[in-house]
Order: structure tokens, then C-alpha cells, then sequence
């Protein structure tokens, strides 16, 4: 059963930074893109950054120059830093990968997110 778990998340000052981590594990034969997401309350899922596995980057004009995404390929692990934390990041952030199983196709996986709260 392949899974990616998201960890990292919690409560920071605005101006603050976290670095969240995000875990594929499982019969992985291979990972094309990885990107984060996150939902604030009330509002629908949109996109904070995706990496290539060659890792070319994108980023969200709300996000760029204060977060960061990044790869371990060899640990099939994303990585978010998150600086200069401001409460509009507030939410739940949610990793996702477009994975290769040992016997099946790829597919674009989900972990179960974990909660970011930016307070003022």
C-alpha cells in the first residue's frame, strides 16, 4: 500500500517559519512531480508549489519568495519551508505525488494533511 504522510505542521506567529515533510513509503518504483496544496477554511484547495523529479520548481504568486519546495529523491521525501509566515497561509497543507507502484501504473496519491495556523 503505497502512503505519503505529511509532518511539520503547527502553530506559528505571523513572521515565523515551519518546514513541513512529506513521506511516500510503500512498493514505490518511481515518482514523477510532487507538489503541496492547502485548503483554508471555507475555501476551496488550491495550489502552493510543485517539483519536478528533476526538480524545476512552481510556485503560487502568494507563496513565492517565502516558501521554498524541495526533494530526496533517494528518500522519495517533499519538503515545504515555509518563511515569513503571514495568517492568510493558515489551513490544512496536503502533499500529493504522481507515483509508479511495483505492480500497477502511476497514480496521483494524497497524503492526509496536516494543519498550518499562522496567528497575528
Amino acid at each position: 500500500q503505497v502512503q505519503l504522510v505529511e509532518s511539520g505542521g503547527g502553530l506559528v506567529q505571523a513572521g515565523g517559519s515551519l518546514r513541513l515533510s512529506c513521506a511516500a513509503s510503500g512498493s514505490i518504483v518511481s515518482i514523477r512531480a510532487m507538489g503541496w496544496y492547502r485548503q483554508a477554511p471555507g475555501k476551496q484547495r488550491e495550489l502552493v508549489a510543485t517539483i519536478t523529479r528533476d526538480s524545476s520548481t512552481n510556485y503560487a504568486d502568494a507563496v513565492k519568495g517565502r516558501f521554498s519546495i524541495s526533494r530526496d529523491n533517494a528518500k522519495n521525501t517533499v519538503y515545504l519551508q515555509m518563511d515569513s509566515l503571514k495568517p492568510e497561509d493558515t489551513g490544512v497543507y496536503y502533499c500529493n505525488g504522481d507515483i509508479l507502484g511495483l505492480g500497477t501504473g502511476y497514480r496521483t496519491r494524497w497524503g492526509q494533511g496536516t494543519q498550518v495556523t499562522v496567528s497575528s
